[in-house]
């Protein structure tokens, strides 16, 4: 299947859209919980406004993870070469991390400086992903 994906002509590139819509998905109701926390539109309760993005953003990156996987599959010796692929992975276990802790120590019902930090932290790491993703073809 894999050696398929790197020869249809349009394989690829429909895997590479799927993994993008994927990374909107994630990134985009993530940034939307973000500000919430840092306090804008204090009138939408978190808890329901995060059940409903944090159940986007796991289905984001579901979709980013499993066409992420059958990409890498196509060529894993390339990827693995690549510093900025490395990079990438590091920054992904990073906000992995990052957003079990955030959960973990509750900082929803928080709400607090430790909780703004790691909102922040977060952006700035899924950003790095988002910028190492589109740097690995190029380096």
């Amino acid at each position: 299947m894999l050696v398929a994906l790197g020869a249809h002509p349009w394989a690829y590139p429909m895997l590479e859209t799927v993994h993008l819509l994927g990374v909107g998905l994630l990134l985009g109701n993530m940034a939307l919980l973000e500000l919430r926390v840092f306090g804008w539109g204090v009138v939408l309760p978190i808890q329901p406004l995060a059940r409903l993005s944090l159940g986007l953003v796991l289905t984001g990156f579901s979709l980013a993870a499993i066409t992420g996987l059958l990409m890498f599959g196509t060529q894993p010796q390339e990827l693995l070469a690549n510093r900025v692929f490395t990079v990438k992975m590091g920054l992904l276990m990073l906000a992995g991390c990052n957003a079990a802790w955030f959960h973990a120590r509750q900082s929803l019902q928080r709400l607090d400086a430790t909780a703004r930090v790691s909102m922040g932290l977060s952006g700035v790491l899924w950003l790095g992903v988002l910028t190492c993703g589109r740097w690995i073809g190029y380096v």
